[in-house]
């Protein structure tokens, strides 16, 4: 059953974009992560911005393609914490595979078909 519709998930895509620009700071890890972290932020929040959903802005990108975006990112951010610039801070390691878990559970929770 999906739990999150598509206000709720607009709301929880602008939540990440501020834990992706935070996070370094907050747990401590700079060069590479960091930079990739802040990507993610400016990237999450493109992609949110230019979904046709209740939160969007520029209402181009359909809420469904969102959601496969979202089901590649999940998987591939887990694949990210285990490259060597990653893997050895552990702080980044434990964020950016917890991320990867929290995008793929979020993404099993959300009704794509509910545009708002």
């Amino acid at each position: 059953m999906k739990f999150i519709a598509a206000r709720l998930h607009g709301y929880l895509d602008y939540l990440t974009v501020l834990i992706f620009l935070a996070a370094p700071t907050v747990l401590g890890f700079g060069g590479v992560p960091a930079q990739l972290s802040w990507l993610l932020a400016a990237v999450h929040l493109a992609m949110t911005l230019a979904t046709r959903f209740p939160l969007g802005l520029f209402r181009r990108l359909a809420f469904t393609l969102h959601g496969w975006v979202e089901r590649i990112v999940g998987p591939t951010l887990i694949a990210i914490a285990f490259l060597p610039d990653i893997f050895s801070v552990k702080p980044a390691f434990a964020f950016f595979a917890g991320m990867g878990l929290v995008i793929i559970a979020v993404g099993w929770l959300t009704d794509y078909a509910d545009a708002g």
